[in-house]
């Protein structure tokens, strides 16, 4: 990553939103940390001369993908992760379904708000989870796709209690009529 000076970084940032803040220097810290982790995965893989597939299985595609899923929405959204995302968020109020909505706290550094805003985003942290999750199909295929089996059936699990109380709710509708 290419060192830049913080007045010119904080320049940068002024002229690009004049309005509105935002943390220039939190997403370069972001996007190092995700470039380190991605590096730490290639040396990894390369040091222990793991197999990489020339093309993943579909099935892999779409366990991974399902996990994902889950995983961001659970580390961004759900209560019980509250306090990992607390130092970087205020809570506003429930979000259904077990979730709650987030506001990034102000103030403080750039580094935090931009922390901030991705572990708040489900469709931000899914790079991530992503990442580690494709990784983990080559270092540790096995556990891998044990833990993405788990994330895959809760998710699914979520989907099918959803239709249920959509069902349900239309069942009650219509015995009222």
């Amino acid at each position: 990553m290419v060192a830049v000076p913080r007045p010119r970084l904080a320049r940068l940032a002024k002229s690009y939103a004049p309005h509105e803040h935002r943390p220039l220097d939190g997403y370069l810290v972001a996007m190092g940390a995700f470039g380190a982790l991605a590096g730490s995965l290639v040396a990894a893989t390369r040091l222990t001369g793991a197999p990489v597939p020339e093309r993943p299985a579909l099935s892999d595609v779409a366990l991974i993908s399902i996990a994902t899923h889950k995983l961001s929405r659970l580390v961004a959204k759900d209560a019980v992760t509250s306090p990992l995302r607390a130092p970087f968020t205020r809570y506003t109020e429930p979000a259904g379904a077990a979730e709650l909505n987030e506001e990034v706290r102000d103030g403080g550094s750039s580094v935090r708000h931009g922390i901030g805003e991705l572990v708040t985003c489900p469709f931000c942290l899914a790079v991530w989870v992503a990442t580690g999750l494709t990784g983990g199909l080559v270092l540790a295929p096995r556990l891998t796709r044990l833990a993405a089996t788990a994330l895959t059936a809760t998710a699914v699990s979520d989907f099918l209690q959803m239709a249920y109380s959509i069902a349900k709710e239309k069942a009650e509708g219509m015995d009222e009529e």
